[in-house]
């Protein structure tokens, strides 16, 4: 049987990074920071061009992307005359260059959405994706069988107005995951929006954070890791890192330069209350786990008892409704927030209630949209 070698991609990709919708400024800006180029914003995604290189360090340094893609190609797939439904669909994959980076041996299970298209039924859309693919690598690889035992090279589509856009997944396990969170209280915040939630906060390499809701201390251990410019991905692994097609020096270089940036003698403390016993425990735990619990200390404190001193940041995520508390008392809850946050102190609020400032008692100098999984919530900010 006669192969063909993958030929290696153009030095610079197109490459994508879903986020949180609310947090594309701060991706745009974390890209800015690593060099990339040609950034590009939409609702919900930042987009741009980057070598292997870049690609790795996205993965790795960047804190509030949920994946890094690689876009191979958009069409439309409006019906064409003569053809049936699903013919623009087939024959965009078909000219994809998906040998440039799949293997003869590697899997690629396909997976996507539509959404406002004649092609609503997302697992036909699906079939065509595979089948397209299949055929493009047999000719490639002038073969007729594709065992799919190597790699895996998560193909992703997303239809949106008759218009097609076909990615390859380099994270795997999504970015969220760091590696750290081995336990986990009652309704985490996911550790991108608590990362977003850290920089429109302002975290630097000297605050003084403290979260009076710490849960499984999800923003103290993520702001202990921005402040000491821990990467997010450095401990972890990610699918690309099994392709043929990507090299190993790119993965090198890019964690060498992530450790260089590593500051561990900052002047940041971080201090965080729960009143449960075993979310403190796990809050610790985690804290040991990702390397930071120098810099953080957790108490069992009751809100009702709660102080802080003046140059301390107060960002948390408190209970709520339709998390864990009945409207009611989450609403008693913001008014005790209210009374014991001091005045004098930054604060960043994370809620879903319309009503929160009128509860808390104070009207937001900043409010901001930010999703909460599905659940639209306000990110309600006080400065000094």
């Amino acid at each position: 049987m006669e192969q063909t070698s993958n030929t290696m991609p153009s030095s610079y990709m197109r490459i994508c990074c879903p986020c949180h919708f609310g947090l594309e400024s701060v991706l745009k800006f974390e890209l800015v920071r690593l060099g990339a180029a040609d950034i590009a914003a939409a609702d919900g995604r930042v987009c741009f061009s980057g070598d292997w290189t870049m690609l790795a360090a996205a993965n790795i340094e960047l804190t509030v992307a949920e994946r890094v893609l690689i876009e191979l190609g958009s069409f439309s797939v409006k019906a064409q005359h003569g053809k049936t439904a699903f013919d623009p669909l087939f024959d965009g994959v078909m000219h994809l260059p998906l040998e440039h980076f799949i293997g003869v041996n590697d899997a690629f299970p396909v997976k996507g959405s539509s959404l406002n298209s004649a092609l609503h039924s997302v697992p036909a859309c699906q079939a065509i994706v595979k089948k397209a693919a299949v055929k493009r690598l047999q000719k490639a690889y002038r073969t007729t069988t594709l065992p799919e035992t190597g790699a895996v090279h998560q193909l992703q589509f997303q239809i949106r107005n008759d218009f097609c856009t076909v990615y390859l997944d380099t994270s795997g396990m999504p970015l969220h995951k760091r590696g750290w969170r081995q336990l986990a209280g009652t309704a985490p915040i996911r550790e991108t929006l608590a990362a977003g939630i850290l920089d429109l906060s302002r975290v630097r390499p000297q605050t003084q954070l403290c979260d009076p809701f710490c849960g499984s201390g999800t923003f103290l251990i993520e702001g202990a890791a921005r402040a000491m410019h821990i990467a997010p991905g450095l401990h972890r692994r990610f699918a690309s890192e099994r392709w043929e097609a990507m090299p190993k020096s790119a993965w090198f270089d890019a964690r060498e330069a992530a450790r260089a940036k590593i500051k561990r003698d900052v002047e940041f403390r971080a201090v965080g209350y729960d009143i449960d016993p075993q979310a403190v425990e796990i809050a610790r735990e985690n804290a040991k786990k990702a390397g930071v619990s120098e810099k953080i200390s957790v108490l069992q404190a009751d809100i009702r008892d709660f102080q802080a001193s003046p140059e301390q940041l107060i960002v948390c995520n408190p209970p709520y409704g339709e998390r864990l508390l009945d409207v009611e008392a989450a609403r008693a809850l913001y008014k005790t927030m209210g009374t014991v946050f001091p005045k004098e102190n930054a604060v960043s609020v994370i809620s879903p209630d319309q009503t929160f400032e009128q509860c808390f008692g104070r009207k937001a100098v900043k409010r901001r949209k930010l999703y909460n999984g599905m659940l639209q919530c306000n990110l309600y900010q006080y400065w000094k």
